[in-house]
């Protein structure tokens, strides 16, 4: 299997919570995304423990609460609420939602559906008839009190009750009790068609549900001259709709026009903040483009547009000006692992990537970089910090710095004492002023990242395919651990109630001193 399917984890993806010794119920714990978590004594080691089939000797083990067997493949990112641990995952080919015991791990109900079957013959839907069943479930869930919200392998929004049902006679695992569920594929005011996978997690603002489409374009990579072109096989579905989180309704649209300029997929998340009184939601595009929509003050009668307050192209311009080549045709030229192609592999290739990571919201600025399918190979990237005041396109006025010095990354930002921390693909953690961009130091790990980066309690946790690395958090670089889990992982790392959940592609460990 290509990287290109592990990129849904995006890595960008788990996020801590924000109150110290609490629950952390959705992606980034609040909707600013920030991947900062004020947990305290949290553990700067651990020891993973023997693996004994599909559990983990805890006698093997240090500093670890408990350990379980998640499924065939895992990528998705925990959220912890009401005494639960809820993680996507893929079972023999089929979507999973597990829910575990906070206390103790135990497997208390599990949510589970085969692929569906009902693709139409075309590119796009080959790829989407191929990956989900190699990925299952992707999406972080959301929740708010006993109900929990994700985006499933088959592109519906799923509503859970977070108690499941009883066990069934002689069976130990209870079973999930769906509320009502949105088919972003079939409904015909989205009829999305995802490239490879769905992903992105679920913004609840009121009564009010904001869910990335993913929506993309063909993967079968012909575009190498100027007579061939990827396609966007649904260019009039949405990017972004809104929900009624009670009912599932379908409620809003965006129409930003990313379908025109769609080089891949989309797979960043939505985040939301307050800029000068006005309720802004932040949206990641696969055009390399980060928007700014005006929140929705209620939910309407009808059906209705979101309105766009602002973009920013986060594609530096030099990134995206090959003389007489077609951009969808400069992007393919960027993929490593094509000998025909111009990236040679070594993170020299400046072409255009889109938006993966979920765009970071504080003190009235956003934060994003621009990343591509892990399959893709190495390629220069760039984090652009945007000034969210400002109003229409920005991209010459609103960039505040944009920081050129890094590789395509997938990770979304932690912002933490004035510092900004963020890994790219070749492997690097850098270290940056948050207010001018200035580098303060860059680790190296050898090793691809597809994670972000979770900082807490004077750490940071960051997870490559090889090791997990812990770092002290500061202007002094200082590596404290590393740490083999056994098994390659694209999650980051979240912190609740004095947890720390760290992730493998099969097994979730249950960390605390």
């Amino acid at each position: 299997m290509h990287k290109h399917a592990f990129v849904f984890l995006i890595a960008a993806l788990l996020l801590p919570c924000k109150t110290q010794g609490a629950d952390c119920p959705q992606w980034g714990g609040s909707a600013a995304r920030n991947m900062v978590s004020p947990e305290k004594n949290l553990p700067e080691t651990f020891e993973p423990g023997q693996k004994k089939g599909d559990s983990v000797d805890l006698a093997t083990a240090k500093n670890v609460k408990w350990a379980v067997h998640t499924g065939n493949f895992s990528c998705g990112t925990p959220a912890i609420a009401g005494g639960k641990v809820f993680q996507g995952a893929m079972i023999s080919g089929s979507g999973v939602l597990n829910c575990f015991d906070e206390a103790t791990g135990k497997l208390l109900w599990q949510w589970i559906k085969p692929c569906r079957t009902d693709m139409k013959e075309n590119p796009v839907d080959f790829a989407f008839r191929s990956v989900p069943g190699q990925m299952g479930v992707c999406s972080t869930p959301t929740v708010e009190g006993d109900r929990l919200y994700f985006v499933d392998h088959n592109a519906r929004v799923v509503c859970l009750d977070v108690n499941g049902r009883p066990p069934a006679p002689g069976a130990t695992v209870g079973e999930a009790r769906e509320i009502w569920a949105f088919d972003m594929y079939a409904d015909r005011n989205v009829g999305t068609r995802p490239s490879d996978s769905t992903n992105g997690s679920p913004l609840i603002d009121g009564d009010l549900i904001y869910v990335p489409t993913s929506n993309g374009v063909d993967r079968l990579y012909a575009s190498l001259t100027k007579d061939a072109a990827r396609q966007c096989f649904a260019p009039k579905a949405p990017n972004l709709i809104v929900l009624d989180k009670r009912t599932g309704r379908f409620l809003a649209k965006d129409t930003a026009p990313i379908a025109a300029n769609m080089l891949h997929g989309q797979w960043s998340s939505p985040s939301m903040g307050v800029v000068n009184g006005r309720k802004l939601i932040f949206f990641g595009g696969g055009d390399g483009v980060c928007y700014a929509f005006n929140a929705l003050a209620k939910a309407p009668a009808g059906p209705v547009t979101l309105k766009t307050a602002w973009w920013v192209n986060c594609i530096p311009p030099e990134y995206d000006s090959f003389t007489g080549m077609a951009r969808i045709v400069q992007y393919c030229q960027g993929i490593g692992w094509r000998p025909d192609t111009m990236n040679k592999g070594d993170g020299t290739f400046a072409g255009p990537s889109q938006i993966i990571a979920t765009p970071v919201f504080d003190n009235n600025r956003v934060y994003v970089a621009i990343g591509r399918d892990p399959s893709h190979g190495r390629g220069r990237g760039a984090l652009v910090c945007a000034d969210a005041t400002q109003t229409g396109d920005i991209t010459k006025t609103g960039k505040i710095w944009c920081y050129q010095g890094l590789d395509r990354s997938l990770s979304t930002v932690s912002i933490a004492d004035g510092l900004l921390y963020i890994a790219d693909i070749a492997g690097r953690l850098h270290c940056l002023d948050a207010e001018t961009g200035a580098v303060q130091w860059i680790y190296e790990t050898h090793s691809p990242i597809l994670a972000s980066t979770l900082v807490a309690d004077g750490k940071i946790y960051l997870q490559t395919e090889k090791y997990l690395h812990i770092l002290a958090a500061g202007k002094e670089m200082k590596l404290l651990s590393k740490i083999n889990l056994g098994a390659p992982s694209w999650i980051t790392p979240v912190a609740a109630n004095g947890t720390v959940y760290i992730a493998s592609k099969n097994y979730l460990w249950a960390v605390k001193q």
